[in-house]
């Protein structure tokens, strides 16, 4: 029986590498016909923000002793610049598959953190006494014991390596894929704003249970959030220093915030994408320009604490959340920011398997990822459009990304209500 564990598990992975092998290779293929796709002038794909194409524009610039920010072209990080410029001047920026190694580390990273919390998801339900009532009794479908052994570390993997949104980006000359990088090195390394993943740790049911059922009780950890903020405030201040060098000619480091944070909060850029805020400040007065900048960039601020407050015990799906609205509200979104939240939406897949809507969802986000497109071709190339015909678009995207965040937080809510009552059946 050990053995026959172990081969099923050897094929388990051996099927997962051969498919994270496959997408690299299809990247690989797609490489090569990037510049007939010309995705890099996607609105979609690229933006101001991390367009590559920007990014040669400003380590042009700084090669000719000039500020990387001067003609507003280019308004990343001036790290990003001594990274990836030299890349962009040896012509290699025609061929993205230098982006490659990103990627990968991200889907092995979303792996290893799937399988933690799948580690995690097992240890609290044997904790609880859950463990042998799912096998040995009846559940009246409270919880399906086969979701319980489902991957969803490979499957979020597979499904940040093949989301369309995901390969798009990745022949579409961004930094997206290095942005996303980070943010799943943070996750991985318990190293997010979502302090509740180093007071607690991983994903749990709530933790009164755990009161009840369990002498010893779940206490917020103070030092692991202290080690974290001491470390966060070193490397933060460490980067700063590297761009305060990087910028010693050119302004310092308040030219830096000025022309990158202070550009994402001013909307200067009024160029279309598949946000909502571009068409709003294109029609607002300037008489009222100030006033609702703050309040739609305020308006992320008040789902914060609310969200931080009921999700506490699991702070992996509240990053997913925090990050799924804030594609849905940023400045500047693109394909990319979705690629990384629908991925990480895989990691919950055993807790999430009754979410409804899901195929309706599905169809949304096909159907957007159609018609955008084609509604921007009729709007800029043939002039039988109008920016309404493309705005609808980026109007039908946000209201499918605010449906899948419902959808998901009262799933999983749905999800810790159902356990509460598998723990009284077996208190009963």
């Amino acid at each position: 029986m050990a053995d026959k564990n172990k081969i099923d598990s050897k094929i388990k992975k051996l099927g997962f590498w051969n498919w994270a092998i496959a997408s690299i290779i299809f990247r690989l293929i797609l490489s090569y016909f990037s510049e007939n796709l010309n995705l890099s002038t996607r609105p979609e794909v690229s933006t101001p923000i991390t367009s590559l194409r920007r990014l040669a524009e400003g380590y042009w610039l700084k090669q000719l002793s000039m500020s990387p920010y001067s003609g507003s072209m280019y308004h990343g990080s001036p790290l990003l610049l001594s990274a990836l410029g030299p890349l962009t001047v040896k012509k290699i920026y025609g061929q993205p598959s230098h982006l490659l190694c990103s990627y990968f580390i991200s889907a092995i990273l979303i792996r290893a953190t799937g399988q933690n919390l799948l580690t995690a998801h097992g240890h609290n339900l044997k904790s609880l006494g859950l463990d042998k009532l799912l096998t040995d009794i009846e559940t009246d479908n409270l919880l399906h014991s086969k979701l319980e052994t489902l991957p969803s570390g490979d499957i979020a993997a597979l499904v940040y390596l093949w989301n369309p949104f995901t390969i798009v980006s990745s022949i579409g000359f961004n930094t997206a894929p290095i942005e996303n990088l980070f943010v799943i090195i943070s996750l991985y390394g318990a190293s997010v704003v979502v302090i509740f993943l180093l007071g607690y740790g991983l994903d749990a049911p709530p933790r009164k249970l755990f009161a009840q059922t369990i002498p010893i009780k779940t206490t917020f950890s103070w030092r692991r959030v202290s080690l974290f903020v001491m470390w966060a405030s070193i490397w933060i201040s460490y980067v700063l220093v590297l761009c305060a060098i990087s910028m010693r000619e050119y302004g310092g480091l308040g030219e830096m915030f000025k022309r990158t944070y202070g550009f994402i909060l001013s909307v200067e850029d009024l160029s279309p994408n598949i946000g909502v805020l571009w068409y709003f400040f294109a029609e607002v007065f300037d008489f009222f320009r100030n006033f609702f900048l703050i309040v739609f960039h305020v308006n992320i601020l008040f789902m914060i604490l609310p969200l931080a407050m009921r999700l506490n015990h699991r702070p992996c799906f509240l990053v997913f959340v925090y990050l799924a609205i804030s594609s849905m509200l940023k400045s500047y979104p693109s394909v990319g920011d979705s690629a990384l939240y629908l991925s990480l939406l895989g990691l919950f897949v055993n807790e999430l398997a009754e979410m409804q809507f899901s195929f309706f969802l599905f169809c949304g986000y096909v159907g957007v990822s159609l018609l955008s497109p084609v509604m921007h071709n009729l709007w800029i190339w043939r002039g039988t459009g109008n920016a309404n015909f493309y705005f609808a678009t980026a109007m039908a995207y946000a209201c499918f990304q605010i449906i899948l965040a419902v959808e998901s937080v009262s799933a999983m809510l749905n999800h810790d209500r159902k356990i509460i009552k598998l723990c009284n059946t077996a208190k009963a």
